[in-house]
C-alpha cells in the first residue's frame, strides 16, 4: 500500500519563526511554554491533569528534537527515552501571515504571495459600506460587535442582547477574517449560514480570507456555548494545490474536519466533519481503513486552537496534547506497509502569550510509518510538507514553493 495520512495539529507551534519579531511574536513558543508551565505546576488542573507534560509517543517520534531544532532548546519532558521511531524536522512559512488559510494552502503547495486584507483595530472595525450592504441584503435589524474580539468573550458579552434583538454578533481579529456569531435556535443555523454566504461575497473586494459562522446555544442564565456547527467560507486557492493534483490523477481523497472549508470545497473529495479532536482523528483512521492504494486523508484537529490556544488555557491545551499522544500507537497500528503518516501544524497559538491571537511560529514535521527511515530532516518550507506527500503518492509534478529553507 502507498497511502498517506496528513494530520494538522491546529496551532501547535514549536518556537518563533525567524521573522516572528515583525509580528510581535519574538519569543512565542506554543509547545515549549506549555511544557515549561506544566513543569512549574502552572499546567495543573485537578479535574483535568497535573504534573509535567507527558508526550512519550510524540517524543519517541522526534517532537522534542524538532522543537529543539526550531527554538534552540528541548522542552521539559520531551527528550526521547530511546531510539527515535520517525523522521523529524521543523518548517517555516513563507507567506506574510499567521492564519489558518495561509498555513494550509502553503502546506498543500500554494504559498500566499499576496497580502490579505484586514479590518481596523478601531471600533467600529468594519467599513460602513460593508455593514450597510450586509444589513440591507440580509434583512437584518442591525449588527452587534463591529470590533476586534475574542469569540467566547464577545458571546458572553453580547449573547443576551443578540437573542433579544436578532442582531448577529460580527467581529474580527488580527487575521483576515469576518466572523458572525448567532444563536442556533433563536436566530437559526440555516439563517446564519445564508448570512455568511452574503458576507463572503461582500468581503471579496476587501481581500478577506475567511468568513466564519460561529453558532452558539444557551441562555443568559446558564451561559452561552459555541457548538461544533462552525463553518468557514474561504476564498478558493489561487493555483492548483496538492488536492487538485490528486483529483486530476483520479486519487481518492478524504478531508476531515475543516479541511473542506479551508480549500473552499475544491478537490477535497469526501468530506467528513465531526466535532472535536478525538472524533476527527477517529474519522481519519476510519477513512484510512477503507482507503485504496494511492489515497490520501487530510485531517485538521482544530480544538488545540479554538478551545485552548485562543482561550489561553494552558492546562486544557496540555491535556489535549496528552490525549493526542495517547492515540499515536493506534495511528501507527493503522499504517500498513508503504503507508505514510505526517503530523504537522499550520501556525502557533501560544496560550502563555499576550492577547488571544495566533503566534508566528515554526511547526513540527513528524513522518512515520513501516517504511520510514528515522532521523533528522532539518528545516524546510511549509510547501515541502505537501511535496513529501506528493512524492510518496507518486505524483509526476512537484509542488510550487517546495524547496528547502536554508
Amino acid at each position: 500500500m502507498t497511502r498517506a495520512l496528513l494530520i494538522v495539529l491546529d496551532s501547535v507551534g514549536i518556537g518563533g519563526a525567524p521573522d516572528a519579531a515583525a509580528f510581535g511574536d519574538a519569543g512565542a513558543d506554543t509547545l515549549g511554554h506549555i511544557a515549561e508551565a506544566c513543569a512549574a505546576g502552572r499546567g495543573d488542573r485537578a479535574s483535568l491533569r497535573a504534573g509535567p507534560l507527558r508526550l512519550p509517543h510524540l517524543a519517541g517520534l522526534g517532537l522534542g528534537l524538532a522543537a529543539q531544532g526550531a527554538s534552540g532548546r528541548m522542552p521539559p519532558g520531551l527528550a526521547p527515552a530511546g531510539p527515535i521511531a520517525g523522521a523529524h524536522g521543523h518548517a517555516v512559512e513563507s507567506a506574510e501571515g499567521k492564519d489558518t488559510v495561509s498555513g494550509h494552502w502553503e502546506i498543500a503547495g500554494v504559498p500566499v504571495d499576496f497580502s490579505w486584507g484586514h479590518f481596523s483595530a478601531t471600533r467600529p472595525a468594519f467599513p460602513p459600506d460593508l455593514v450597510q450592504a450586509l444589513i440591507a441584503e440580509a434583512g437584518l435589524p442591525g449588527i452587534l460587535g463591529d470590533c476586534h474580539a475574542s469569540g467566547t468573550a464577545i458571546i458572553d458579552e453580547l449573547g443576551a442582547e443578540h437573542v433579544r434583538t436578532a442582531k448577529p454578533i460580527c467581529y474580527t481579529s488580527v487575521d483576515s477574517v469576518f466572523q458572525i456569531a448567532a444563536h442556533e435556535e433563536a436566530f437559526g443555523l440555516d439563517r446564519l449560514h445564508a448570512l455568511c454566504t452574503i458576507a463572503r461575497r461582500l468581503c471579496d473586494p476587501y481581500r478577506i480570507g475567511r468568513v466564519i459562522a460561529r453558532p452558539f446555544v444557551g441562555d443568559e442564565t446558564s451561559g452561552f456555548t459555541r457548538t461544533a456547527n462552525r463553518r468557514d467560507y474561504a476564498v478558493p486557492p489561487p493555483a492548483d494545490t496538492l488536492l487538485d493534483r490528486l483529483d486530476a490523477a483520479g486519487r481518492p481523497v478524504v478531508s476531515v474536519g475543516k479541511i473542506g472549508d479551508i480549500f473552499a470545497h475544491r478537490a477535497t473529495g469526501r468530506e467528513v466533519k465531526p466535532g472535536g479532536n478525538d472524533a476527527c482523528l477517529t474519522a481519519a483512521l476510519d477513512a484510512l481503513a477503507g482507503l485504496p492504494d494511492g489515497g490520501f486523508v487530510f485531517a485538521n484537529l482544530v480544538e488545540f486552537d479554538t478551545e485552548y490556544g485562543h482561550r489561553r488555557d494552558v492546562p486544557g491545551y496540555a491535556a489535549a496534547l496528552e490525549r493526542f499522544d495517547a492515540r499515536i500507537p493506534e495511528i501507527r497500528a493503522a499504517l500498513g506497509p508503504g503507508d505514510l503518516c505526517l503530523v504537522t501544524a499550520d501556525h502557533g497559538n501560544d496560550p502563555t502569550w499576550t492577547g488571544t491571537d495566533h503566534t508566528r511560529e515554526q511547526v513540527p514535521v513528524l513522518l512515520f510509518g513501516p517504511d520510514v527511515t528515522p532521523g533528522p530532516l532539518g528545516r524546510m518550507g511549509f510547501a515541502a510538507i505537501g511535496q513529501r506527500i506528493a512524492e510518496h503518492l507518486g505524483l509526476a509534478e512537484g509542488l510550487a514553493g517546495a524547496g528547502p529553507v536554508a
